[in-house]
C-alpha cells in the first residue's frame, strides 16, 4: 500500500506542476511544449487521480489532485461556454484545411466549400498536384479568385475566394512554410486582410525556437484600420503562451467564442486529440458559427466559421 500511495503522490505532483505551468503562462522546454497541448485531457487525469487517491485513503494526495483539477478546469472549461454571436451585418464564411502534403481528397474539399457556401478558403501543405485535382473538382468555379504558391512537401499555401482579392502575397514564414495573404473586399467596400497561417511545428527541441518566433511574427490585430482574419494550422493550442499572446493583440478564437474550444482537429487517425487549427478574427468582427468536419486523405480536420462584418 505504501508503494501505491507513493506512486499516486508522484503522479499527483506531475499534475500539480502541469497546472502551475499552465496557470502561470510559462512555456516549458521541449517536450513539455508538446505535452502542454494535451491540457484538456489533464483535467480528466486529475479527476481520476483524485478518485484513486481517495480510494487508496491517500487523503492529502487526493486533495492535491483536486486542487490541480480545479486549476485546470478554470482555464479549460470556459472554452465550452460560448454560443456564437447574433449580430446584423454581412456574413463571411471561411474555411481552412491542412491538405497533408497535398493528399486530401479534392472532392471532399470542394463538397464542403459548396455545402458551406464558403467565401474564403485557406489551404496549407498545398502542392501542385493538389492544385490540379482541386481545379478538376471544380474549386475554381466556386472560388474564382486566388493567391497560390504550391510547393513540394509541406511548404505550399493558398487562399481561394468568392470575393475579389488584392494585395496578394505569398510570404515565407520563419519556419519555411509559405503563408498566402491577401485583402478581401466585401460587398459594400469593407476590406479584410486574410492569411493562411502555417508556422513550423515544435516536434523537436530544435524546432521549438522557430515555432515560437513564427507565431510571434504573425500580424497583430490593430484597434483601427484594416480588420484581420488569420486561419490555418497554427501548430498550437489555446494552452500555448505564444498563441495566447497573439490572440491578446486583438483577436478572438472562433471556436472559443462559439463554445467549441474543446473540439480537437488533429490527428484525425485514429482520433483527434488536440486543437491545432484555428480561425482568429479581429475582435471588431462577430463570430456567428463554427464547425469541424472530416476530409478524407488528411490527418487534420477542416474548420469552418461564419464571421459577421458589422
Amino acid at each position: 500500500m505504501r508503494a501505491v500511495r507513493g506512486g499516486l503522490w508522484l503522479l499527483t505532483l506531475v499534475l500539480l506542476s502541469w497546472a502551475a505551468v499552465r496557470v502561470a503562462g510559462v512555456l516549458p522546454p521541449w517536450p513539455g511544449v508538446a505535452v502542454l497541448a494535451l491540457t484538456p485531457w489533464a483535467v480528466l487525469a486529475a479527476a481520476v487521480m483524485a478518485g484513486l487517491a481517495l480510494l487508496a485513503r491517500a487523503v492529502w494526495a487526493g486533495l492535491a489532485a483536486a486542487v490541480a483539477m480545479v486549476a485546470l478546469v478554470a482555464v479549460v472549461v470556459p472554452r465550452a461556454w460560448g454560443s456564437g454571436e447574433e449580430r446584423t451585418g454581412r456574413a463571411l464564411r471561411v474555411m481552412t484545411v491542412n491538405l497533408r502534403i497535398g493528399g486530401a481528397d479534392a472532392g471532399d474539399v470542394v463538397r464542403l466549400v459548396h455545402e458551406g457556401k464558403v467565401d474564403v478558403l485557406a489551404l496549407q501543405e498545398f502542392t501542385a498536384p493538389a492544385q490540379r485535382r482541386l481545379d478538376r473538382a471544380g474549386l475554381a468555379r466556386l472560388l474564382p479568385y486566388r493567391v497560390a504558391d504550391p510547393a513540394p512537401y509541406a511548404a505550399g499555401s493558398a487562399l481561394y475566394s468568392r470575393l475579389p482579392l488584392s494585395d496578394e502575397r505569398t510570404p515565407t514564414g520563419i519556419g519555411g512554410f509559405v503563408q498566402a495573404s491577401a485583402t478581401v473586399t466585401m460587398p459594400g467596400g469593407t476590406r479584410l486582410a486574410v492569411r493562411s497561417v502555417h508556422p513550423c511545428s515544435p516536434y523537436t527541441a530544435d524546432h521549438q525556437g522557430c515555432w515560437t518566433r513564427g507565431i510571434a511574427a504573425e500580424p497583430a490585430a490593430t484597434p483601427h484600420g484594416v480588420r484581420r482574419v488569420l486561419l490555418g494550422d497554427f501548430n498550437a493550442t489555446l494552452d500555448h503562451p505564444p498563441l495566447r499572446r497573439l490572440i491578446a493583440t486583438g483577436y478572438r478564437d472562433a471556436a472559443d467564442v462559439t463554445g467549441s474550444g474543446w473540439r480537437p482537429t488533429w490527428p484525425d487517425d485514429p482520433f483527434p486529440a488536440v486543437t491545432l487549427d484555428h480561425v482568429l478574427a479581429d475582435r471588431r468582427l462577430a463570430v456567428h458559427a463554427y464547425q469541424v468536419r472530416r476530409v478524407a486523405g488528411t490527418d487534420h480536420r477542416t474548420v469552418l466559421a461564419t464571421l459577421v462584418v458589422t
